[in-house]
């Protein structure tokens, strides 16, 4: 009878905590997440911080919190509890909570792409001593990274012509002012008799001219071509896109190059960002503080998804005028030529260079 009284005993208090808790454990409870960073490149790490709160004398006996997180996103310690698919990886953190605590978790995350990523929404359960009943609710949270694309080595660029590089780059884009005059040297076959310093000449008895410093006037402006081939409508499945991946690699890495020169420098694309869908994506050339972080973070949500069919987005920058323009493309063809032309006649420089497969060819 004793062990009868017990067990109602047992029971009925199991019953009451259980109530206690499935009311209570979520009250005064708040749980945010984010990331130490704003944006990494691709191959960086980054921390993915969680805090969780609990503001009651109450107690909670476990709280575990799972959200869907891009496998791109890769957890590096161990013993992290996740389950990951082909496209998508679950993680799961369980907490205990005393009264009145703060609890603060670091993940360290390797990022593997390149991409706009934004957590939103967690599941969180919590339950009681026992295990007896437990409750589920979503919470909103805000963690969101940008994850720029990885930047080439020097012996990762194919280009077919150097003036795109280093110091040439620098030198391609800088002409003389006839106002700055840098010095003097003796005359060479081929220079202009203005250049000529008649007074220096008369003073040495040989013929001077007038070297030029350099202003710095330049524009860039590199196209990104999406497709793969000229009739491609459908989206690139993700085991196509490497060619498209290293263009755009390719792309912040020039482009990053030439605004620490003092390059103004633009970028234009064919494809789409998530935040203005079917529409291409053109950024002017400038030299502002912010250029190269608006520069890259297009570039990290780039999605390689066509907005306009290639020949025809070239015909839409025929707005520029006296602009240096590198284009890269998986393929060439006789539309883009005519493309190509058009924007040389409006005082372009353009060169196209042919990504992928192997081939890597300039159009002059």
């Amino acid at each position: 009878m004793n062990l009868f009284w017990l067990l109602v005993v047992l029971l009925v208090l199991g019953g009451l905590q259980s109530l206690v808790f499935s009311k209570f454990n979520f009250k005064g409870i708040k749980y945010t997440r984010y990331f130490g960073k704003r944006a990494v490149y691709e191959g960086e790490t980054v921390e993915l911080i969680e805090q969780i709160v609990n503001r009651k004398i109450l107690p909670v006996p476990w709280l575990r919190v799972e959200s869907r997180i891009s496998p791109d996103l890769h957890f590096q310690t161990a013993q992290e509890e996740r389950e990951i698919s082909e496209d998508e990886q679950y993680h799961k953190s369980v907490f205990y909570l005393g009264p009145y605590s703060r609890v603060t978790r670091r993940h360290t995350i390797k990022c593997l792409r390149r991409g706009d990523y934004q957590l939103r929404t967690v599941e969180a359960t919590a339950g009681d001593l026992i295990n007896f009943n437990h409750a589920t609710r979503q919470m909103m949270v805000s963690a969101h990274l940008l994850v720029y694309p990885r930047l080439l080595t020097d012996d990762e660029i194919d280009l077919p012509s150097r003036k795109w590089q280093g110091d040439v780059l620098v030198k391609r884009w800088i002409m003389p002012d006839p106002f700055l005059v840098g010095g003097l040297r003796e005359y060479r076959s081929g220079d202009p008799m203005r250049t000529v310093h008649w007074g220096a000449s008369a003073r040495t008895g040989r013929l001077q001219v007038k070297t030029y410093d350099y202003t710095a006037d330049p524009k860039l402006l590199i196209v990104l071509n999406v497709q793969m081939q000229e009739h491609q409508w459908a989206e690139l499945m993700r085991y196509e896109q490497g060619t498209i991946e290293y263009g755009i690699s390719l792309a912040a890495t020039l482009l990053t190059r030439a605004l620490e020169a003092g390059v103004e420098a633009g970028f234009a694309c064919n494809g789409q960002l998530s935040v203005q869908p079917e529409e291409p994506v053109i950024i002017p050339p400038r030299r502002a503080s912010t250029q190269g972080e608006q520069l890259l973070g297009a570039l990290a949500e780039l999605q390689i998804r066509r907005a306009r069919n290639f020949p025809t987005f070239l015909e839409e920058l025929t707005a520029f005028q006296d602009v240096d323009m590198l284009i890269l493309t998986a393929y060439d063809s006789e539309l883009i030529q005519q493309g190509v032309n058009m924007l040389r006649m409006r005082g372009n420089s353009v060169t196209l260079n042919v990504i992928g497969g192997g081939r890597n060819e300039e159009a002059v």
